[in-house]
């Protein structure tokens, strides 16, 4: 009897296609060939499902920081309540898998508002923690993202310094932590090590715009009187 034919290609499961999905849209699409994109990008046009929705949770956050500034007097009444709200909104901004936003300008602003050193610590942390979707839906698909050659760089980065990567993908503003993360996750990187020096590069990175919103409204102030 003759054996049957069996494929060599493998199976994509559904979680590896939402794995492949985050990944897209965290770095703005898979890598296509020239033609391909153009192709693509042609038909999907500006005003496409992305570009609309991405426009949609920018307008969300300036109004969000608007709002902030306008009832600074009673945000910094709440007290710990404050606070809170600086952990809540960069964890919720960064777990956001379907539409990027921009959680910092948030942290910006409730740098002026409230102490800028607690503000950076606690947004820090919850901005971490957020980021744990990355990383979770890695480790539930070790070969979801393996054909696309971003994957594979960051593969390699993360093998050979994968504690130095995270840190600075974590300090820098940029879209390649979520990738990051993924790839942890797909090799095991072990949770805690994942948390500390993304942790770290984060609580940085957020203290420094939580000060930075302080000096500038401070400037603007002074400006306008």
């Amino acid at each position: 009897m003759r054996g049957k034919k069996t494929s060599t290609k493998p199976r994509v499961g559904s979680k590896q296609n939402q794995i492949a999905r985050f990944v897209a849209l965290k770095t703005g699409g898979l890598e296509l060939p020239p033609r391909q994109e153009a192709a693509a990008h042609a038909k999907k046009g500006f005003w496409c499902r992305e570009r609309c929705l991405q426009l949609l949770a920018l307008l969300f956050v300036l109004i969000l920081c608007l709002l902030i500034y306008i009832f600074r007097n009673m945000i910094e009444g709440l007290g710990g309540y404050g606070y809170l709200g600086a952990f809540l909104v960069p964890m919720l901004c960064s777990t956001t898998i379907v539409v990027p936003v921009p959680g910092l300008m948030v942290v910006f602003t409730l740098g002026a508002v409230l102490n800028p050193l607690f503000v950076g610590l606690v947004s820090g942390v919850g901005g971490t923690i957020g980021e744990m979707t990355g990383y979770l839906l890695g480790y539930s698909g070790r070969a979801a993202i393996e054909n696309i050659s971003l994957y594979h760089r960051m593969e390699y980065r993360m093998k050979r310094w994968g504690a130095v990567t995270l840190f600075v993908l974590a300090l820098i503003p940029n879209p390649l932590f979520d990738v990051a993360g993924a790839v942890a996750g797909a090799l095991r990187f072990p949770l805690w090590k994942f948390l500390l020096y993304g942790g770290a590069g984060r609580i940085i990175k957020h203290t420094l715009f939580a000060f930075a919103g302080a000096w500038g409204m401070e400037f603007v102030l002074r400006f306008l009187d």
